[in-house]
């Protein structure tokens, strides 16, 4: 368990999925670069976290929720979680709704991001929240979301993951994708200029080797 000096930020797991060194850059070295989707992604986050709710007989819609989890040593605001009611039933579900400026990734970034959410309003609210959906800003669509034991599971990895990069105090070495071409931290990141496969000494003899 964690206390409340030691949590962080949740949206710093899809910073480490995405890349260790870019957590690290924003995380441990407090350093933030905006680009055009990153500011196309915030203006979006900004429109929906604006405190509010809808309700319906069946649905009740709650905006800009505080998150926070003492198990995952997590802490954020959900952009949306609708509270499901179906007829005749006294409970209301959670069911968490994140928002994203481009398109559904095959990779687990936004649904670990998402699942982190719903484990937070699980410990928050002593409740299970078996699902949730992204809505992705590109396509205009929702991309349902059931949170399995194996989602759980990387989302509890993750968010130790993050904790131990984050108490370490040390920002990994680049290492050069494709991805790093749409990155913000590009140009203080630098990829493929501090990128080496060789050592500085073998760097060294060749240059000598050379001269």
């Amino acid at each position: 368990m964690f206390n409340d000096d030691e949590l962080l930020p949740l949206s710093g797991l899809q910073h480490l999925l995405f890349c260790e060194r870019q957590c690290a850059l924003i995380h441990v070295e407090r350093l933030w670069v905006e680009n055009l989707f990153t500011a196309e992604g915030r203006i979006m986050h900004e429109r929906v976290h604006d405190p509010g709710r809808r309700s319906s007989k069946t649905i009740r819609t709650e905006y800009g929720v505080p998150l926070r989890s003492f198990e995952l040593g997590l802490t954020g605001q959900a952009d949306v979680v609708e509270f499901h009611r179906p007829l005749g039933s006294g409970t209301w579900q959670p069911y968490p709704v994140e928002y994203k400026r481009g398109k559904a990734k095959n990779e687990n970034w936004d649904r670990v991001q998402l699942c982190a959410q719903a484990l937070c309003l699980e410990e928050m609210l002593k409740t299970e929240v078996p699902s949730g959906a992204l809505f992705y800003g590109k396509t205009r669509r929702r991309v349902d979301v059931h949170f399995d034991t194996k989602l759980r599971a990387s989302t509890e990895c993750a968010a130790q993951r993050y904790h131990a990069l984050v108490q370490s105090g040390k920002t990994p070495r680049p290492s050069f994708k494709p991805r790093c071409e749409h990155c913000s931290f590009l140009d203080i990141c630098l990829p493929k200029t501090m990128y080496r496969k060789e050592s500085v000494k073998d760097y060294l003899t060749k240059a000598l080797d050379e001269l």
